[in-house]
């Protein structure tokens, strides 16, 4: 059974671009904790997240455009997170899984960041304590949305991203001085100078 597939197609190279950008996802998982149980659920054959070309995990950052940030992180593995993050190449993406990622979750410490969002761009958030594997596909596909319409062939407006995507922390704390993450308003503030 032959296809009739004409031998020359005509295509916008942006939108082609964003098409494979969103449909070959290769994710870099840093899963720390129950989150984590949850991501593997989601590699899983019930689940099954390779349907959305999101199945190749790959433990080399350098190989890597999707990092899955499921759990909490403590500020001693912050370094090794943004460590991480620098070492993908452009263009990458980030989704920010589960409470304790998100927000910090029920670790209201100084240990405990209180959101990736505060040193890393984040372009996707889950809810739930752990989300459900079912929400992890839902962000997929809406970060494949993203992709598709955003971009161009040359990646131009991925150099942008310099800017925090997060919630913005309070306005009323002075810059000279350095909050201890948590809330903001109950946080021991160390003075610069």
């Amino acid at each position: 059974m032959a296809l009739n597939i004409p031998d020359v197609m005509l295509a916008r190279l942006d939108p082609l671009a964003n098409w494979v950008r969103a449909n070959s996802l290769w994710p870099m998982p840093f899963a720390t904790a129950c989150c984590g149980i949850e991501l593997m659920a989601t590699g899983a054959s019930k689940h099954d997240i390779a349907r959305f070309g999101a199945e190749v995990m790959r433990f080399s950052p350098r190989q890597c455009d999707l990092m899955i940030v499921a759990g909490r992180v403590v500020m001693k593995m912050l370094p090794v997170l943004q460590r991480i993050w620098l070492q993908m190449p452009e263009p990458k993406w980030c989704i920010s899984m589960g409470a304790c990622a998100s927000s910090g979750g029920v670790f209201d410490t100084y240990a405990v960041v209180q959101g990736v969002d505060r040193f890393m761009p984040v372009d996707m958030y889950v809810p739930g304590c752990p989300p459900r594997p079912e929400q992890l596909i839902q962000s997929i596909l809406d970060l494949q949305d993203k992709i598709r319409q955003t971009g161009t062939l040359q990646g131009t407006e991925f150099g942008k991203r310099t800017a925090h995507m997060g919630p913005l922390p309070n306005a009323d704390v002075p810059p000279d001085v350095l909050t201890a993450p948590g809330d903001y308003m109950k946080s021991r503030r160390i003075s610069l100078n």
